[in-house]
């Protein structure tokens, strides 16, 4: 029996590095025969649809990881961190930090890639704790780019999760919104690609670490990120151990394997729009100047030199 995206399929190490399963012929007729679970970690989660159904039909079990195989009955399992939970703890972080800073605080939201089915949960997590705020008068967003819901995240979102464009968009916003001299306080960066180039608009615009440093969140643990949480130029981030993604997402094949009940946690939240989706969630851990190297070094997932402690 095969695992499809897994050489050799011989345990973990083999589930950490997923097919991208291309929507071609070619790609369908390739799937060996003796394919039994296909793990698919998809770039596109609408664009597989064909090849879904064809491997579904052979009696091949469809695993998505890590990222919503979308509009198709033919997916059976999502392996993923708490998306919601990711933006819950971003929101949080910045919920309690402003209840020791002056208020009314500025803020300036981001949200991920329009085409990105995990980015809406990041900015509903987040904005179910930050809009009753902005509504009670405690936070205020001068550029008017703060979604009246969380069903209009789009609106700023940024395509393709670029730094480069986060990095132009903030500039924009400072230069449109704060340029009498007025300040940021907080910015809401759903990732850290995104917190790269916000941090680096922040820099070209006079802002260095310090108290009147704004509070700047993240997510992904990079080291660049993590050498600016060291620095003072980000506030915090969120860490999602890609090792134990791979694990639970082994231990999902093997159960398929030997016959067993798939274990899943989640049974509502993840509608694809043809069918809700049994989901393992696994929690994700917010990290801090503080906490960096307990989390980070100490479980050996970076050595203390990559991260600048």
């Amino acid at each position: 029996m095969r695992v499809a995206g897994c050489p050799g399929s011989g345990g973990a190490a083999g589930i950490m590095r997923p097919i991208e399963v291309s929507a071609s012929p070619r790609r369908s007729s390739s799937l060996a025969a003796s394919t039994v679970v296909l793990v698919v970690g998809s770039i596109d989660g609408t664009a597989l649809g064909p090849v879904l159904d064809k491997a579904h039909a052979a009696g091949i079990k469809v695993i998505a990881y890590d990222r919503l195989l979308n509009d198709t009955d033919s997916v059976d399992y999502y392996v993923t961190f708490d998306n919601y939970k990711v933006g819950q703890l971003q929101g949080q972080f910045i919920k309690d930090q402003i209840a020791n800073m002056k208020t009314p605080v500025t803020l300036e939201p981001f949200a991920g890639s329009p085409d990105d089915n995990n980015a809406k949960y990041f900015f509903s997590g987040a904005w179910d704790i930050l809009l009753p705020m902005i509504q009670d008068g405690t936070i205020t967003v001068p550029s008017g780019k703060d979604p009246k819901s969380d069903d209009e995240w789009q609106s700023i979102g940024i395509l393709g999760w670029g730094s480069d464009k986060a990095q132009a968009e903030m500039e924009n916003r400072l230069n449109s919104f704060y340029s009498d001299g007025s300040k940021v306080g907080i910015v809401l960066s759903p990732n850290d690609s995104l917190a790269l180039g916000i941090a680096q608009a922040l820099e070209g615009a006079g802002y260095t670490p310090g108290d009147e440093y704004p509070l700047l969140t993240g997510q992904d643990c990079d080291a660049a990120n993590v050498k600016n949480l060291v620095a003072g130029k980000q506030s915090m981030d969120i860490f999602k151990n890609t090792e134990k993604l791979g694990d639970e997402t082994a231990k999902m094949v093997d159960e398929i394997l030997s016959g067993k009940e798939v274990e899943v946690n989640d049974t509502k939240t993840y509608d694809n729009g043809k069918k809700v989706v049994p989901t393992y969630l696994l929690t994700p851990e917010v990290v801090t100047k503080d906490n960096a190297k307990e989390v980070l070094v100490d479980s050996g997932y970076y050595k203390a030199s990559d991260i600048g402690l």
